[in-house]
């Protein structure tokens, strides 16, 4: 089988980092979100559902989630999950800065992509994972929000996407991995924080060596197998160095696609890159047709 594995170096648009100091990748998410508002036309966002449930996986938090829909589609629609970096939350991905229902209706009404609908959820600062204190957020999204998203008439059946932003870009890496390719049918990883090695990775996620080796994502690379995935990170990013490693290790013939292009860990590289994620995950979730 002709391996389908791509690394493409693409050039910025004049974008450069903002300076930020590494230690053990402390806040960098949170930089994300106080990035500009994002650029593009004044396409109408489509309706935005929010609510919260109460988390058991997460030790009882009240726990906010939303169902973002493109504008002028009816009917259930195929479902990407989009979890946040660190520092992140529904409420900033719903914000002017990150304006995802904005970039979803421009995918859809200006780019033409297959229409599919984008839910979010504020997991705190975990790692989606578990936590030695009984947090875990990754149970949560697999447990309870999908479950939950699955009962609603608006959301078809079948594989779902994966969309996520550093802490969250390992996190959607990890969970595809744990569900599997008949469950899911596309993963796309953003910046994804990524650690080599221990003692590099963020206290946050990871406490010590032994958490580390039980969690960490660079030798699961065969979890992901059957899985369309796709990661970007900008070449002054401070986990591009880990993310190419971890590129590299995937299987011969698996079907990786990963762009390399100027910028950091920031929310200019960020909005640069998502039309592309959105028509990579419409492309293979995306709704075909009228029905």
């Amino acid at each position: 089988m002709l391996s389908r594995r791509r690394v493409l170096r693409v050039g910025g648009a004049g974008i450069a980092g903002l300076g930020l100091a590494v230690a053990g990748g402390c806040s960098l998410e949170r930089r994300l979100d106080d990035g500009e508002s994002a650029a593009g036309a004044p396409t109408t966002a489509g309706p935005v559902v929010q609510d919260t449930f109460v988390s058991a996986a997460r030790g009882g938090v009240s726990t906010r989630w939303s169902l973002i829909r493109p504008p002028g589609v009816d009917g259930p629609l195929p479902l990407v999950l989009a979890l946040h970096g660190h520092g992140g939350s529904t409420a900033g991905l719903l914000s002017e800065t990150w304006d995802l229902p904005g970039a979803l209706a421009r995918a859809v009404v200006d780019d033409g992509v297959a229409p599919f609908a984008l839910a979010t959820v504020s997991g705190g600062t975990s790692f989606w994972h578990p936590r030695p204190w009984g947090e875990d957020a990754g149970a949560m999204v697999l447990d309870e929000l999908l479950p939950l998203l699955r009962a609603r008439s608006d959301v078809a059946p079948g594989p779902i996407g994966m969309l996520g932003w550093s802490m969250g870009g390992y996190g959607v890496l990890r969970l595809a991995g744990l569900l599997g390719q008949q469950a899911v049918a596309a993963v796309v990883a953003s910046s994804p924080g990524l650690y080599t090695r221990a003692r590099s990775a963020h206290p946050d996620g990871f406490v010590d060596a032994a958490e580390y080796r039980r969690f960490s994502v660079m030798d699961a690379q065969s979890d992901l197998e059957g899985i369309p995935v796709r990661i970007d990170i900008g070449t002054s990013d401070p986990f591009f160095d880990a993310t190419r490693v971890y590129v590299d290790g995937f299987p011969a013939g698996a079907d990786v696609t990963a762009e390399y292009g100027d910028g950091g860990h920031e929310i200019f590289f960020t909005q640069r890159v998502l039309p592309a994620q959105l028509a990579f995950l419409g492309a293979r979730v995306g709704r075909t047709g009228s029905g």
